[in-house]
């Protein structure tokens, strides 16, 4: 299996868990894809992108029937998306995604963090180039070979294609998304979640010690509350329990 694999293998051991901080990340999400494409579902593949995953994560219907609702109000301001660069310690590559409505207060935060972890915020390009954006769909496995559906798939850009416990994951390239979405909806095959994802070409691996310092500005970085995804290059652990 490749990088894919080991990237989510590793991911899955530490982030993602706080209920609430997926709740907000995908509360809005669905405003960002209601503005861009409108509230109805079936004509807005991205916010059917977003519901789906806001399944995947058990929120309640009425929790998103409300985002939708909010989200078509005109004088409700949007959120923007910016990506922020930057070193950890120790020569660790951070990216940082953040979904805001008040730029100058996200810039200023996440500089504090990066300040206050003897770490260093960097212009737009230092280090982003060091990863690969890619997209990913977890679907339901039933009646699927993942090796057969790799080679159905190939021609609509994906890349690995593997099974877990949870399903089918198939990875491609961030451009590919529609493509495979589109493949997939019409092939009648469920779609139990979807996003985006940004693999680190290089990892470094630290010693505990040096790593503990990443750890506690990767930390600030994910309480906040504008921050959506944060990836780094540093390797993770390999002592550490699933």
């Amino acid at each position: 299996m490749g990088r894919a694999f080991e990237f989510r293998k590793a991911r899955k051991m530490k982030r993602w868990s706080a209920m609430s901080k997926a709740f907000t990340r995908i509360g809005k999400d669905i405003v960002m894809a209601v503005k861009e494409g409108g509230p109805d579902p079936d004509s807005n593949a991205r916010l059917r992108a977003v519901i789906q995953n806001a399944k995947a994560v058990n929120m309640p219907k009425d929790n998103v029937e409300r985002a939708i609702k909010r989200a078509s109000d005109k004088s409700l301001g949007d959120f923007k998306e910016v990506l922020f660069e930057g070193y950890a310690p120790h020569g660790i590559a951070i990216l940082v995604e953040t979904a805001t409505d008040n730029n100058t207060r996200t810039v200023a935060n996440v500089r504090s963090y990066f300040n206050k972890c003897d770490g260093s915020l960097g212009t737009s390009g230092s280090v982003v180039f060091m990863f690969d954006h890619t997209c990913n769909f977890r679907i339901t496995a039933e009646g699927l070979d993942p090796e057969e559906l790799e080679l159905e798939l190939i021609d609509f850009g994906a890349e690995e294609v593997f099974a877990d416990d949870d399903g089918i994951l198939i990875y491609a390239p961030f451009e590919s998304f529609g493509a495979i979405q589109s493949e997939l909806e019409s092939r009648g095959i469920e779609i139990l979640s979807s996003g985006f994802e940004r693999i680190p070409q290089v990892t470094k691996e630290l010693s505990a010690e040096d790593a503990a310092d990443v750890e506690k500005l990767l930390e600030k970085i994910e309480e906040d509350d504008d921050v959506q995804n944060v990836y780094h290059t540093m390797t993770e652990a390999s002592n550490e329990e699933e």
